[in-house]
């Protein structure tokens, strides 16, 4: 067996096309694929990995205490999250310690994104 690094990550969303167009308005994420029979659209993230949004019927109960998420590079988090909420998305507070700086982006089903900067 030969794993050869993460291909995408899925988001469950309870709206293909809601999630889609504040994905690529909001966090800037071209759309590189999408299959209405699936209901899903792969984004393109910047990086090698790609981010999946995939529509569910079902009730989607994110915990952020208990559910896994995705988090973005940043080269300036405060920046970042002053953009987004500019654009009128729900983000948290800003954190930092000594070597980080993050926050965490909250998208239209309440699933969690946190953006991070590495402080040099």
């Amino acid at each position: 067996m030969s794993l050869q690094g993460i291909d995408t990550v899925i988001i469950r969303v309870s709206n293909l096309e809601i999630s889609k167009k504040w994905y690529t308005e909001n966090l800037n994420l071209n759309q590189i694929w999408e299959d209405p029979i699936l209901k899903l659209v792969v984004l393109e993230t910047g990086g090698p990995t790609s981010l999946t949004i995939w529509q569910t019927d079902k009730v989607i109960n994110f915990d952020r205490d208990t559910s896994s998420y995705p988090i973005f590079r940043t080269f300036d988090a405060i920046q970042l999250r002053k953009e987004l909420i500019d654009k009128g998305v729900n983000v948290s507070e800003l954190i930092e310690d000594s070597s980080v700086k993050y926050f965490q982006i909250y998208d239209p089903d309440g699933n969690v994104i946190e953006a991070c900067q590495v402080i040099s």
